[in-house]
């Protein structure tokens, strides 16, 4: 979403500046944008550092065994452990009961991959114990899927349209961006509560081998998370620039 809404800021700042919010608006866009892209490279590039020298530690089980291991041990015998292809790919779908884990993550014996296997157990335990927040999350994904189908066409020509003094379809997007914006803040328990899971699991079953281990896993968990909290706050800076964009159209119009 971060990388989505930054290709398109230039045309909507351009825009809205010939409609006459002027220069002190588009300067608020791309500040927010800016922060929101830094934020996300400088959480994603120390993921990828953590994740490549945690993968230097030793673990006697691969992700994949980590996996099936979890699994066994919360009684959840109807989830399927598959390798996917591609990096950062790991994920559970909830929709076949299947822990998909990236080929690094299903053979490797280390704790990065550990951390990662554990993390996305953590969300078919959360499946099957029925956890709230992944419920809301699954019953929001088709709502979600529609507004960012369309989204960007949507905040184009509303945008325009507003600009010359119709703000309808400008609300209409602010809509549907606040649908995304809250899908990413739905995110953040989700995610965390499947690391603690993970991490419970991890030290009670010693899977990382030593407490070093343990706590190289606890760090890369965090930092994944990170990730996701950089996305929702950068999210939420959008919706509140377009809100007022949106005040600022229709105030002009009364």
């Amino acid at each position: 979403m971060i990388s989505t809404i930054a290709y398109i800021s230039v045309g909507l700042a351009l825009i809205f500046q010939m409609g006459g919010m002027g220069m002190g608006g588009n300067m608020m866009y791309y500040v927010i944008t800016g922060i929101a892209m830094l934020a996300s490279k400088l959480v994603g590039d120390t993921l990828q550092r953590r994740f490549k020298q945690y993968s230097q530690t030793p673990t006697q089980l691969s992700g994949k065994e980590i996996a099936e291991k979890m699994l066994a041990d919360y009684g959840i015998t109807d989830v399927q452990v598959v390798s996917v292809k591609g990096t950062l790919t790991d994920h559970y779908n909830p929709a076949n009961k299947t822990v998909n884990l990236s080929e690094v993550v299903y053979n490797e014996r280390n704790v990065a991959a550990a951390a990662v296997s554990a993390h996305e157990c953590g969300h078919a335990v959360q499946h099957a114990t029925s956890y709230g927040f992944l419920k809301m999350r699954s019953n929001l994904v088709p709502i979600v899927n529609i507004s960012t189908k369309f989204l960007n066409i949507i905040l184009m020509i509303g945008v325009g349209l507003a600009a010359a003094g119709m703000p309808q379809l400008l609300l209409l997007g602010v809509l549907m961006f606040a649908t995304t914006t809250l899908f990413s803040f739905i995110t953040l328990p989700v995610e965390f509560n499947a690391s603690n899971r993970a991490l419970k699991w991890l030290e009670e079953t010693n899977a990382t081998g030593t407490p070093q281990g343990q706590k190289q896993a606890k760090n890369a968990l965090w930092w994944a998370a990170m990730t996701y909290t950089v996305a929702a706050l950068a999210s939420l800076g959008q919706l509140f620039y377009f809100i007022m964009m949106y005040l600022n159209a229709t105030s002009r119009n009364s």
